[in-house]
């Protein structure tokens, strides 16, 4: 009877408590809606890596370094979500600036050359 009354005098007394742990709680629905949006941008971002390694001076540069290009390529969907987006915007300014006659072909080369590097250092290192 004491537990039942202390029980009771708790939960009248707190129920700020309770109403607090419930303002927390996240629906399914907006954490589903969250993962799909993160895998729609990790799937971008990959393509994004994907495309500028598949271009015609990345292809040349991979070549002449003697690097396996499908290698490099098929451990792009291996890297993390933050190293994917890093990746994916170091490409997109290289090829704007590229495409704007702000880098030539040996200065897209050298960067296609170090995000192969970066690519390579952190699959060995996974």
């Amino acid at each position: 009877m004491l537990r039942a009354f202390v029980a009771l005098l708790l939960v009248t007394a707190f129920p700020a408590l309770s109403m607090a742990e419930t303002n927390h709680v996240v629906s399914q629905s907006d954490l589903q809606q969250q993962l799909v949006v993160a895998s729609q941008i990790r799937a971008q971002n990959i393509q994004k890596v994907e495309q500028f390694l598949s271009t015609d001076v990345a292809a040349q540069a991979m070549r002449t370094a003697r690097v396996n290009a499908q290698q490099v390529k098929n451990a792009v969907p291996s890297l993390s979500d933050q190293e994917l987006a890093q990746l994916a915007s170091r490409a997109n300014t290289a090829q704007s600036a590229f495409a704007a006659g702000n880098l030539g072909t040996r200065d897209i080369a050298l960067v296609v050359l170090g995000i192969v590097v970066i690519i390579l250092i952190i699959v060995v290192s996974h």
